[in-house]
């Protein structure tokens, strides 16, 4: 299994301190956090794409390709491309342009997004969102895959004869992931073209996320593809020496949270959600935990670098994780010769779309 870490790029106060960082501080130190990640033996460093306040993180395949010339391991990836909002042209050049000049290290994942107000900022309608990622994601996957295209649909003038430059590295286009929350669209979406689900289930309870997983791969084998089908999960985690110190460290970064905090405690958060707090061996028992409502996956993504907290406390995060964390995960998930059956994974209240989530405060 990849284990990597990825930032969505915010520039929420230190609750502690009352700071909040510049942007040009905040891209800078994302780039310093992906660079010791791959010090401390982390495999994927993925950033996403926003773009209005408190954001700084506005057009990823511009730090990726910063860091393709920094790092010489590390898998990078978009966390996501709205693939909605951007052009598919203007995509596919891009990140072809990256996976050549990174030597492959490169793939992408796409997404609707989950802010209506970037729509009209780009011409486009979120009444569209579902039929404008379809169609994107066609041509998309046309300009990669043939030379030249000619091409007609409804959100974006005709092409005629048109050739996207680069072709993809030897042929080979990046790796496709669909990052969903809630769509089982997506799922669906991803298991027609044989592609990823990235299932970021950082503010749901597990049942949930069962059931995305669930649907994503019954879809993938009513459609018979040759290649496996691949599934990556989000995951929160605050690690201390000491458990108790790490919840009381974290607290406060939780509790004013935009995105989680003023609503349940963070105990009642961690015993609902992915989220762990807590001592080594504590976050490495909740991330296998995992494998238990979704069976065998094949990337896991940890988001570190939120809410306010200091460069100085991330990097020490991903020093701990590295010497404590990593290992223990990894003696564990890449032994692959009795992988879990997800089809025996049991989780209570699994059903059909939707779930109750926990915390009501918190946006999909």
């Amino acid at each position: 299994m990849e284990i990597g870490v990825y930032s969505i790029g915010n520039r929420t106060p230190d609750p502690t301190t009352g700071r909040r960082p510049g942007e040009p501080e905040r891209l800078r130190s994302i780039a310093r956090i992906a660079e010791h990640a791959e010090q401390a033996g982390f495999d994927v460093f993925a950033v996403g794409e926003h773009h209005q306040p408190p954001y700084a993180l506005s057009s990823p395949v511009a730090l990726l390709g910063y860091l393709a010339a920094r790092t010489d391991r590390l898998m990078l990836s978009t966390a996501a491309t709205l693939l909605t909002t951007n052009d598919p042209v203007r995509v596919a050049e891009d990140y072809a342009t990256l996976q050549v000049l990174s030597d492959g290290r490169l793939d992408l994942m796409l997404a609707k997004g989950n802010s209506a107000a970037v729509y009209p900022v780009f011409g486009r309608d979120p009444v569209d969102a579902g039929e404008l990622m379809a169609e994107n994601y066609a041509l998309l996957r046309r300009l990669w895959s043939a030379e030249p295209v000619d091409w007609s649909g409804r959100f974006r003038t005709p092409l005629r004869d048109f050739t996207s430059v680069p072709r993809p590295l030897d042929g080979v286009a990046p790796y496709v992931w669909h990052a969903a929350v809630t769509s089982p669209g997506t799922a669906e979406l991803a298991a027609r073209h044989g592609d990823g689900l990235f299932a970021n289930h950082i503010f749901w309870p597990p049942p949930h996320t069962a059931r995305l997983v669930d649907h994503y791969r019954e879809e993938y084998a009513r459609y018979a593809h040759r290649a496996p089908a691949r599934v990556g999960l989000g995951g929160q985690v605050f690690v201390r020496p000491r458990s108790q110190d790490a919840v009381d460290e974290f607290r406060p970064y939780f509790d004013n949270g935009p995105v989680y905090g003023h609503g349940p405690t963070l105990e009642e958060y961690a015993a609902t959600t992915p989220l762990a707090v807590g001592s080594p061996a504590q976050v490495v028992d909740a991330v296998l935990g995992y494998r238990d409502y979704v069976g065998d996956y094949d990337r896991q993504l940890l988001l570190i670098d939120h809410p306010g907290l200091p460069e100085k406390t991330v990097l020490e995060q991903l020093d701990l994780l590295g010497e404590q964390v990593l290992p223990a995960l990894r003696r564990v998930t890449d032994d692959r010769l009795s992988p879990p059956n997800p089809s025996k994974c049991h989780v209570p209240g699994r059903g059909r779309f939707p779930s109750g989530r926990a915390g009501q405060h918190v946006a999909p």
